[in-house]
């Protein structure tokens, strides 16, 4: 079944993202996660293209497109060339949504077009060692000073927290309100007492830099604020769809991805003198796994029309995060199985795929965490 998500415009973008793809990065990428790293020069080739900022205005130096397709088919581009550590998809995905409603005309002035060229790198700081999924529990606080917030506590797992120039970072402006005392702070490379961590060995998304991130009475303009006082939490629960969404996108194509190399394996390799996907066992399993991403892509579709028009909800986007992340854990797993031995080398794709994609039922906020909103919009 054809989807019929994209146009010709998308499709055209795709070979601009798709070329810069095989051109700077995939000849590098090995290189880059035994560094851990990917360097800063590939974000600034990125904006070059248009590749990042998509949805930000043209007068920003954006693309002007407020279409999260574009967003798609750079997620999907990054998963066909097995460039897992490229963070442009926190960059675009997260990170954006909240430069884009929540910021002043004098801060997208002053972060946007740097966002768009690459010359600024984002990230934004939610988790703490104490607190997960939970974000009405961080610790992390910021006390009013004058004209400026004075930031105490740390974060760990950040994605892009090395490479990054301007955080997001999640704090609690009036710790006895709960959840209705958390607000956004934009803390910027260089600011005193900001400093990163470990950049974190990971099982899985080597060459992505995920750090931890250390606030030692870091003072923080009050022009830094992103939104409104104690309505981080708020502002928060707003974007995540959108990431729960992107994270999604990701699961999908991977699932496409490691499901075609795999039938191509189960045709060219033999045992007993056949071709192993002409057993029955596994030809069901691969006929399951085509119905199931099938039906994956479906619903994924129409949840982007759905965003594209303002209408994703919460509990489907959750829908599309648990359920989508899951398939795409078994996907890899059994196809790993049908790889057999070389399943285990790790220069097969399919042995990446399944170290990359452990982290999707995690970050973005757990399955469990999933089923507990959808749980509860059911009025349980």
């Amino acid at each position: 079944m054809d989807s019929e998500l994209y146009t010709a415009d998308h499709d055209s973008f795709r070979e601009t993202v798709r070329a810069f793809m095989e051109r700077h990065v995939v000849p590098f990428h090995d290189a880059w996660e035994k560094e851990g790293i990917v360097p800063r020069e590939v974000w600034r080739e990125a904006g070059k293209l248009g590749l990042l900022g998509t949805d930000v205005p043209e007068v920003h130096g954006g693309g002007g497109v407020a279409d999260f397709r574009y967003n798609a088919v750079v997620s999907e581009e990054i998963v066909r060339a097995g460039a897992s550590g490229v963070g442009f998809t926190l960059h675009n995905d997260v990170v954006a949504p909240y430069l884009l409603r929540l910021t002043t005309q004098e801060q997208k002035r002053r972060w946007l077009p740097g966002f768009c060229s690459g010359e600024l790198i984002t990230a934004i700081a939610m988790t703490e060692p104490g607190a997960g999924s939970d974000l009405q529990n961080i610790r992390t606080t910021a006390v009013r000073d004058g004209d400026h917030y004075v930031v105490r506590g740390s974060k760990t797992f950040i994605t892009n927290g090395i490479n990054a120039d301007l955080v997001l970072v999640v704090v609690k402006t009036d710790p006895e309100q709960g959840a209705h005392g958390t607000s956004l702070l934009a803390v910027e490379r260089g600011m005193p007492g900001f400093e990163r961590g470990r950049n974190l060995d990971k099982i899985g998304l080597k060459a992505q830099d995920t750090a931890e991130l250390f606030f030692d009475d870091v003072r923080v303009p009050v022009e830094n604020l992103i939104g409104e006082e104690n309505q981080g939490f708020v502002h928060l629960m707003e974007a995540l769809p959108q990431e729960r969404l992107s994270i999604a996108v990701v699961a999908v194509a991977v699932c496409e991805q490691v499901l075609e190399a795999t039938l191509a394996y189960c045709k060219e390799r033999t045992a007993f003198n056949r071709p192993i996907g002409s057993f029955q066992a596994n030809r069901f399993t691969l006929a399951e796994l085509a119905t199931e991403i099938t039906i994956a892509r479906t619903f994924l579709d129409r949840c982007v029309t759905l965003h594209n028009a303002g209408g994703l909800s919460v509990p489907d986007a959750a829908m599309a995060k648990w359920w989508t992340t899951e398939l795409q854990k078994r996907t890899v797993d059994t196809c790993l199985q049908l790889h057999g031995g070389y399943g285990f080398m790790s220069e097969y794709p399919v042995a990446k795929a399944f170290l990359d994609s452990r982290v999707q039922t995690i970050y973005g906020g757990t399955t469990e965490v999933m089923k507990e909103i959808i749980g509860r919009f059911l009025g349980l």
